[in-house]
């Protein structure tokens, strides 16, 4: 047996040549751990990529192209195909291009089914009758839930709420035209436990972020599409009857007016009102545009998000999207001559709105997305981020923060190779790194090929 290092170079035991334990230092089949970081981050990047492809799927919208990458960049990973660095940095940049087709695809799919989205107050309260709620990231399944429903004559008994990431749906029309779509329950993912345990009807998890259930709401939680819990009922076939059942079993909820959440942001109404933007930038009365937005996780480096937003000043916009933007999305952040200073697109595949804005400002402006008073700070933590961040690297968007912690699946040379590449940044301190952003200060090494420094 080996010893295996308390913080290993790497590890690799997929295939029969590794050593027990796994590979840990270098491969039995020649590849280090800079390569054996290359290839978990593209893995990691396609898995991202493959829930976009999936939902647009779920609606009846493909393209090929997008399924022939996912095949490409699997088999580039399989034993003894690719031991190229540079090769993989193509290809994980390669991913980022296909990452933003499919969140153009997955943009297209939701507006021609649900319609263009609108900006709409969504109240956290509660109405009386039996609740509903529905966490996940599926338009499709709450769509065919809300059908459901209304064609069993139970939008007066039944109230629909949504969870986490599911909150945008109520700026889809096609969805809110629905009786029974309530309101909001809840912030992100990570306090469903709590959440759910509150909350007195019935759940449905439709896709990732969800967690295995308590003993206080397992028996009154369903699974549905691509999203399965141990010893939960999972709906086929979009066949709500038994969910529908359950609710009107569960105890009715009591009338309360809570506060409105503001969402319902895309680039059509954004960019409708481009020339005002465009007027106020020039004018010195909105300074600078903060792009604040990622993953909620329970890392104790998210409360820089929040003090950053906090900070930020009132002639300055935030736009935001996924579910990160729950710490701060319920202050009221006031507006500048009419246009909210915070913005919520929504989901996280919506952060391809905020991308058509910027480009479409830098074309305006006669200039390139770099040189743009923008900053984007990222929050991570799962695979759909990671592949967000290779589509606005391979869009050669340098200067980005991320955080909460740095990938672990990097290695510090590959991390190094994309700092100097493209001034990728960790979240510091939040004073200090806004006054980094207001300076706008990009300082990229010249650099030869990108794995050259690998070697």
């Amino acid at each position: 047996m080996i010893k295996v290092p308390e913080n290993l170079d790497m590890l690799c035991n997929q295939c029969s040549m590794s050593l027990a334990g796994g590979c840990t230092i270098r491969g039995v089949c020649g590849k280090d751990p800079d390569l054996n970081s290359l290839q978990e981050a593209l893995l990691y990047g396609i898995k991202g990529t493959a829930a976009y492809y999936h939902h647009a799927i779920e609606v009846d919208y493909d393209d090929p192209k997008i399924g022939h990458f996912l095949a490409e960049a699997l088999y580039s990973t399989l034993t003894n195909v690719n031991f190229d660095k540079n090769r993989f940095l193509e290809l994980i940049l390669e991913n980022g291009r296909i990452h933003l087709e499919a969140m153009k695809l997955l943009d297209r799919a939701y507006v021609e089914t649900f319609g263009r989205p609108e900006p709409v107050e969504v109240s956290t309260g509660t109405a009386e009758g039996h609740g509903i709620l529905v966490t996940g990231h599926s338009y499709k399944a709450l769509y065919e839930l809300l059908k459901q429903i209304k064609e069993m004559g139970l939008e007066e008994e039944l109230k629909v709420y949504t969870h986490a990431e599911m909150f945008p749906a109520h700026a889809y029309p096609k969805l809110r035209k629905f009786k029974a779509l309530y309101g909001n329950w809840g912030g992100s993912w990570l306090y469903q436990k709590k959440e759910f345990a509150e909350f007195p009807g019935v759940i449905l998890g439709t896709s990732n972020c969800v967690q295995q259930p308590t003993k206080a709401y397992q028996d009154r939680i369903f699974t549905v599409g691509i999203a399965g819990l141990e010893g939960v009922l999972h709906i086929e076939d979009y066949n709500f009857e038994p969910l529908i059942k359950r609710a009107l079993e569960t105890p009715k909820m009591k009338a309360y007016d809570g506060g409105k959440l503001l969402t319902g942001f895309h680039h059509t109404n954004v960019l409708a009102m481009k020339d005002k933007l465009i007027e106020l930038i020039q004018e010195g009365k909105i300074r600078h545009i903060f792009v604040v937005g990622g993953c909620d996780t329970p890392h104790k480096g998210m409360g820089y998000y929040e003090r950053l937003t906090e900070l930020i000043p009132d002639d300055a916009l935030i736009l935001s999207a996924a579910c990160g933007k729950f710490r701060y999305n319920a202050r009221d952040y006031g507006t500048i001559e009419g246009i909210p200073r915070f913005l919520d697109f929504g989901q996280c595949n919506n952060v391809y709105s905020i991308i058509e804005i910027a480009i479409a400002l830098a074309n305006e402006l006669g200039t390139d997305v770099n040189s743009l008073p923008v900053s984007i700070v990222l929050s991570w933590m799962e695979q759909k981020a990671i592949a967000i961040l290779y589509s606005l690297l391979y869009l050669g968007v340098k200067g980005i923060y991320i955080g909460p912690k740095p990938p672990d699946f990097l290695t510090p040379g590959v991390f190094e190779i994309l700092r100097k590449q493209f001034d990728l940044k960790l979240i510091a301190d939040p004073e200090k790194d806004l006054r980094s952003m207001f300076n706008k200060g990009i300082n990229v090494e010249e650099s030869a090929p990108l794995a050259e420094e690998l070697d």
